[in-house]
């Protein structure tokens, strides 16, 4: 479920309890302006990728990262 301020649609808060084309659950998704470069730098830095960068078929370019804590975080761009 994906919640909106109808005034600012930009800003939206999603609840997810499954994923259809990855293999965990992400605990945050985080839209970026580049996902690819965000990719890169992840890349470049040895951080843990989860799900590799991938265009979905519902219109988003994203990759799920490992933080230091063990969470897993959603990184996309539309």
């Amino acid at each position: 479920m994906t919640l909106a301020d109808p005034d600012r649609p930009e800003v939206q808060l999603s609840l997810m309890t499954h994923d259809e084309t990855a293999p965990v659950v992400p605990v945050a998704s985080i839209e970026v302006e580049d996902v690819d470069a965000a990719y890169a730098a992840a890349k470049a830095s040895g951080a843990e990728i989860v799900h590799e960068l991938t265009d979905e078929e519902w219109g988003v370019r994203r990759f799920f990262v490992r933080d230091p804590s063990g969470h897993v975080v959603n990184v996309l761009s539309h």
